[in-house]
């Protein structure tokens, strides 16, 4: 920090004495959250006169504003360099937070930072520097200064490390600015700086340790998933209801009904199933639980059910989501009372293949390696029917409401745990536990996939932010600093998180060779033409084939149509002729001379089926050339294939028959190109995370 001191506006000459000209004036009182934006500053002050009439002059102007000051800071001008800010706030969700960014007074104007939660280490704030658009300044630029890296790193480790203040005083302090801090070619000088403590009773993220022990993990939640005795509570002997719909979807779904019983104060018989009056009289404890009943009767249910209940999925609503708050309150007492581990309110069930559970008509029995948490009931079943459609086999979908007892880091746990799920996928809306669960995103292993469909990423409460970091924290920011520490991959869209998904269960990541590259290979020279600016968007390069490479191609001679610079225009002659083989010659070729690290074979399916006497053999064919040319170059680039139509129902038809016959190849199917590179883009920060972790 400069040499200053505090003084009222007699003090000033006086004060001017024992520093260090240039010096500036500062306005203190606590109104002035932004002092630059009151007129509260004058710089570059040269004598002792000049100190007090720039005082006067701020008096007069905040005086102006209705704010009256407690005096004034009087302090040396910092060395030239480049004004940066460092600061840190608590997220209420996920803890400390540091930040960094070009500073000054129009911080918030050019908004240049970058945020991650706390604590980073060296390659963290490094890559946080790397991230600044102003990043090519501060290494000198057009012949200007070159600040200090290590010096700022130091301040960000200061800041934002393992023992930084941020974690340090988690406690006591809300948000924090150092703006600007001078950094110059020697070092770092603070400024300016400002601390905004937080209220006593103000709410502190969790730092909840995560169990150690995955066989635990794994035996605690069995019950959930592969439910040996499952009750159905909520359904009617003669006006059927959702419980009663549930008891259909399960037995429909292939549920062993001898391991399926009903809860009813009466009927003795529903539905086909047994029903007992209550959980203590059922011929054995009950691992799960669906209840529909009307919310104000949960509580009691479950506290009838201690000693007899594992897990109970609460689909009533009524609670926290309808403003009632005491009534979810009391819930949870019940929970654990007696001894329940909940999911929900709110919400639709659960979905488990290898335990014969859904709450899902048409749900496809395949087990699978996705596993999915949602903070949505309706997404629940759209997660389940599209996911399915598209491709993706799960290991379970579980969505869990209100999250009053079990939330998204509880089952998060549990994926990461289980051997039977590869792959993440979440639905958020928000975490009651953010803390627990960066911490298991960051220290999981091995490192699955996860990715994130985030509900609500906007600017919540920013117009009550104090300092300049907290105004500059949107939500948003906070999810993309734990994508960019954890690499979790995000998503925008449902569509796009389904997009993702299945990329991340068909392939197998590559963390030695990455993916930024791609080749496109189909018939359609303008839908190539768009698809090399739209996975250029998606972070992957469509670059051109060496010259030599494109003389061999055309010397094949295949078809005068033929355009084989990347991307690939490939008639339909040059598709379907020879059984495939000519496709194939194409794949060996590109694969042998240029060493492709993703291969998108598309297809417009109105031009190249419509005019084949037997489409469902030509797809055989063509894949097959592709699986051929794969099989013979084992690892080396990952294969994605696209259908395109124009909405024919006939097509429609013939595209569900193809893309399973590409499932039972690994190869993940969209409907498009954009589609396609957004599954490539998160395989490759996927790979690029795994490469970093080595």
């Amino acid at each position: 920090m400069p040499r200053g001191r505090t003084v009222d506006l007699d003090d000033i000459a006086s004060a001017c004495s024992s520093l260090t000209f240039p010096i500036a004036v500062k306005g203190r009182a606590p109104a002035l959250v932004h002092k630059s934006d009151a007129g509260a500053v004058r710089l570059n002050l040269a004598s002792p006169e000049d100190a007090t009439t720039a005082a006067k002059e701020i008096r007069d102007t905040v005086g102006a504003q209705g704010i009256a000051l407690d005096g004034f800071l009087v302090e040396e001008m910092a060395p030239a360099g480049h004004e940066v800010i460092v600061g840190g706030f608590n997220d209420p969700q996920f803890g400390p937070v540091v930040m960094v960014g070009l500073g000054g007074v129009f911080v918030e104007v050019f908004a240049d930072v970058a945020f991650r939660l706390c604590p980073i280490d060296r390659t963290d704030a490094e890559e946080m520097l790397a991230e600044l658009t102003a990043a090519p300044i501060l290494d000198g630029a057009r012949g200007g200064i070159v600040a200090s890296k290590e010096a700022l790193l130091d301040v960000l480790l200061k800041v934002g490390g393992a023992d930084g203040l941020m974690l340090r005083l988690r406690d006591q302090v809300q948000e924090l600015d150092i703006n600007p801090l001078i950094v110059s070619a020697d070092g770092a000088v603070a400024a300016d700086a400002r601390i905004v403590l937080r209220p006593e009773s103000d709410h502190q993220a969790q730092i909840t340790p995560p169990d150690e022990d995955t066989e635990t993990i794994r035996a605690k939640y069995a019950p959930l998933f592969q439910p040996q005795l499952m009750a159905v509570i909520g359904a009617s002997t003669n006006r059927p209801n959702r419980a009663n719909i549930v008891i259909d979807q399960l037995l429909t779904y292939g549920f062993d009904r001898e391991k399926l019983i009903a809860i009813h104060p009466t009927a003795a018989e529903l539905d086909g199933l047994k029903a007992y009056p209550s959980f203590a009289d059922t011929p054995a404890p009950v691992d799960y639980a669906y209840i529909a009943i009307p919310g104000a009767g949960v509580p009691d249910l479950l506290r009838q059910a201690k000693g007899y209940l594992k897990f109970a999925h609460v689909t009533s609503s009524g609670f926290t989501e309808s403003g009632n708050d005491t009534l979810q309150r009391d819930l949870v007492e019940a929970a654990r009372e007696s001894g329940v581990r909940m999911l929900g309110p709110n919400c639709n069930g659960g979905h488990s293949p290898r335990g014969g559970l859904t709450f899902c008509y048409d749900a496809l029995p395949d087990k699978g390696s996705v596993g999915v948490i949602l903070q949505s009931g309706g997404l629940g079943v759209d997660t389940i029917r599209r996911g399915n459609h598209r491709g993706l086999r799960f290991s379970g979908v579980m969505t869990v409401g209100n999250c009053a007892d079990i939330g998204p880091e509880d089952l998060l746990e549990f994926y990461l745990a289980d051997p039977d799920t590869r792959v993440v996928g979440m639905y958020l809306e928000g975490t009651k536990d953010g803390r627990r669960m960066f911490e298991l995103l960051r220290n999981r292993m091995p490192v699955k996939p996860v990715v994130i469909l985030k509900g609500g990423r906007s600017e919540l409460g920013h117009s009550a932010a104090v300092s300049h970091t907290g105004a500059l924290a949107g939500d948003d920011r906070v999810w993309d600093a734990l994508s960019r520490q954890t690499g979790t991959v995000l998503a925008e869209t449902f569509d796009e998180f389904i997009d993702k998904l299945l990329a991340l269960q068909c392939l197998t990541p590559r963390p030695d060779r990455p993916t930024t590259e791609a080749v496109l290979f189909g018939n359609g020279g303008g839908t190539s033409v768009l698809g090399v600016d739209t996975f250029a968007r998606a972070g992957i390069t469509v670059a051109p084939f060496r010259q030599t490479t494109v003389d061999m191609l055309d010397a094949l001679a295949l078809d005068p149509g033929a355009t084989y610079t990347n991307p690939v225009d490939a008639p339909r002659p040059v598709l379907i002729s020879n059984e495939g083989r000519d496709a194939e010659t194409v794949l060996r070729t590109i694969f042998e001379q240029e060493s492709p690290q993703a291969v998108v074979m598309h297809i417009n399916m109105s031009v190249i089926v419509s005019q084949a006497d037997d489409g469902d053999q030509l797809m055989v064919n063509f894949l097959d050339a592709g699986e051929r040319v794969r099989r013979d170059h084992p690892g080396k680039a990952h294969f994605l294939l696209v259908l395109r139509s124009d909405g024919n129902p006939r097509y429609e038809e013939a595209k569900v028959r193809y893309r399973a016959l590409a499932l039972d190849r690994g190869i993940p199917t969209y409907d498009e190109l954009p589609a396609a590179s957004n599954g490539l883009a998160a395989i490759g920060q996927h790979e690029r995370y795994m490469a970093r972790r080595r």
